[in-house]
């Protein structure tokens, strides 16, 4: 008996671990394991200091295996025009930040900051299932995001996640950095000695751009074909991921291969990872790097 109960404790304590203390008194679709995950990433990403105020937004593709046990997103809350077409993802479902809410606000009351939208046949509209309380919509950015997420399936049918944020070391890079494709990469890949491994394939790079529209939304779309990380000059970044973790690991280790080189620029270098090293690191690990930005 003593067995059984330490079993259904540890099994308890498991679950309250897995999902946060967020969901503490809450049902339905706020204990489903994605929304806590979503929830902590947004979190994480505001006390790093990526996305102040109502900067940055985040999306993740529902698979229907998760969704299945929440019979209230059965039942469509309205219908939103997104103001451009993507018939690639009709059917599909989205957990999406809310456009001018606070990642701060996230932990609080994620019904309000967040929701659930379908994309419906036309490819045109989505049907708003769950969450944005307050007769919200969602991200400004939702042209990029589900661009970017054609993008990334026509590439890797298992990428679910999606990111922007403002990494301040990184955003801080582009003003005294070329942004070149090949140079950023070079110089981020020597910052630390992961980087070539955690991003082989290098970093795509845009121009300032007007945020917000569809043909930004195309150019990171474009570039996310080559890319899992696009930076948009003097704006922020671009990510995706498999997971919350991959995708978040991903910008993690880029902010911190940047915030180095914030650090050391201005210093006289006396030592560095040559590109030999670099390439000895992407053979030992085995990964695949991008041709042209080494030294053959």
């Amino acid at each position: 008996m003593l067995y059984q109960e330490t079993k259904k404790y540890d099994e308890i304590s498991r679950k309250a671990f897995r999902s946060g203390p967020e969901i503490v008194g809450k049902s339905g679709i706020e204990t489903a394991p994605f929304l806590a995950e979503f929830v902590r990433m947004t979190s994480n990403m505001y006390r790093l200091g990526w996305d102040e105020r109502n900067g940055g937004n985040l999306s993740y593709l529902l698979e229907e295996a998760e969704v299945r046990d929440y019979p209230e997103l059965s039942h469509p809350k309205r219908r939103i025009s997104l103001g451009f077409c993507v018939p690639e993802l009709k059917g599909r479902m989205l957990l999406v930040t809310g456009t001018q809410k606070y990642f701060k606000n996230m932990e609080r009351d994620p019904e309000t900051n967040t929701g659930i939208i379908r994309i419906c046949e036309n490819g045109e509209e989505a049907d708003v299932l769950w969450g944005f309380r307050d007769g919200g919509r969602p991200t400004s950015e939702l042209p990029s995001h589900l661009m970017s997420h054609v993008a990334r399936l026509s590439v890797n049918p298992a990428n679910k996640v999606v990111l922007h944020s403002h990494p301040t070391n990184l955003l801080a890079m582009n003003y005294v950095h070329p942004l070149d494709e090949n140079q950023l990469t070079h110089t981020l890949w020597q910052m630390c000695t992961e980087c070539i491994v955690v991003f082989p394939e290098g970093i795509g790079v845009l121009p300032w751009m007007l945020c917000g529209t569809s043909e930004i939304g195309r150019a990171t779309a474009e570039k996310m074909k080559e890319f899992r990380v696009v930076v948009w000059g003097m704006h922020g970044v671009y990510g995706a991921g498999n997971t919350f973790d991959e995708a978040f690991g991903l910008v993690e280790t880029i902010e911190k291969a940047a915030q180095i080189y914030m650090l050391t620029a201005h210093l006289k270098q006396i030592n560095t990872i040559r590109d030999d090293q670099m390439r000895e690191l992407a053979e030992f690990f085995g990964v695949t790097y991008r041709k042209g930005i080494l030294k053959e």
